[in-house]
């Protein structure tokens, strides 16, 4: 699919706009038609942009699952969520329909959020729009910006580019990060929750240590760093997340609690000093509950998905000690 799509956008000319006209931009479809929690999350800084950008706007986004329901639940400017069936052959007619409303309705603007999503490339080639941005990174962008390949950065870098080109003023402010903009109501009760786990006042670090398939660290492993962590951090606690399979690479030797709501589990790690997991969508949850995030990588490309912002840190563990990781964490909690 990604050889037979490829080429799609790359015969799309920006739209000509005379001088002094008004380019109007009030309804928006961002597409990223994704079930997985951690791509979800990655799509909220995109958001956040189009929102800073255009404040009056309206976003109908375009996803997979369910997962995108509490991601963007405080986000105002979500107008609909159009959602595909995380399997498609589960249901063919509300797949269909899914792609079918695309072509229902007209957009002002209309933004890929995957350049290598194969459908992501047909659906903004639909689309009813003037103006379609499909993902390519420019040249330019490659040369300017060293962060330029960040999964969450690019669509951005983009965005700023293209609309330059078409008459938009330059924008040089910071990036947005992931975030789910927790409520102060939510991070309270995240506190209580913490609070009756911990039951003194001493800061926490929280850890997960479950990841799918090779990015899953051994428990000797996770056992190993953990000791290391109860010797150098002696006057924090140390609580561990519990994954849906109720796995410990530790073996439940430390407090634990586990959660299926989203928000609930964000709230609870907004309230810790530091979180660490390896790549995974928990680690994502974590970086967007603005909580500062180690994360460890062995196989993935950090430059591509690791956690940014709030001091957080991507960590190569096949090139890097213990010892290295330790120095980092303790950066992150002067």
């Amino acid at each position: 699919m990604r050889q037979i799509t490829k080429g799609i956008g790359s015969s799309y000319s920006e739209p000509k706009f005379g001088a002094g006209e008004q380019i109007a931009i009030k309804n928006v479809l961002i597409i990223r038609p994704n079930h997985r929690l951690g791509n979800q999350l990655l799509l909220t800084p995109l958001v956040q942009e189009v929102i800073n950008t255009f404040p009056d706007c309206k976003i109908d986004l375009f996803v997979k699952g369910g997962v995108a329901y509490p991601v963007f639940e405080n986000y105002k400017h979500i107008n609909k969520i159009i959602q595909l069936p995380k399997k498609p052959f589960s249901n063919l007619i509300n797949y269909a329909k899914g792609w079918i409303s695309i072509k229902s309705k007209s957009y002002d603007l209309v933004i890929n959020g995957d350049k290598n999503s194969s459908s992501g490339r047909l659906l903004t080639q639909i689309a009813n729009s003037r103006i379609k941005v499909f993902g390519d990174v420019d040249e330019s962008i490659e040369k300017k910006f060293t962060d330029h390949a960040h999964i969450s950065k690019y669509p951005i870098y983009n965005l700023r580019h293209y609309l330059e080109k078409i008459g938009f003023p330059k924008n040089d402010t910071p990036l947005p990060l992931l975030d789910i903009k927790l409520s102060a109501d939510e991070v309270l009760k995240g506190k209580v929750i913490l609070d009756g786990i911990v039951k003194n006042t001493k800061k926490t670090i929280c850890i997960y240590t479950n990841a799918t398939g090779n990015k899953c660290y051994s428990e000797t492993w996770w056992e190993t760093f953990y000791a290391r962590l109860q010797d150098e951090f002696p006057h924090y606690n140390i609580i561990e997340m519990l994954p849906i399979e109720n796995i410990s690479k530790i073996n439940f030797k430390a407090p634990t609690f586990y959660s299926k709501d989203i928000r609930e589990m964000g709230a609870i790690i907004k309230n810790t000093s530091v979180f660490i997991a390896a790549d995974n969508g928990v680690m994502h949850l974590a970086s967007a509950s603005l909580t500062p995030t180690v994360g460890f990588f062995s196989v993935t490309n950090l430059d591509v998905y690791g956690p940014y912002g709030n001091g957080s840190i991507a960590i190569n563990t096949n090139t890097t000690h213990i010892e290295d990781w330790i120095e980092k964490i303790k950066h992150l909690l002067v």
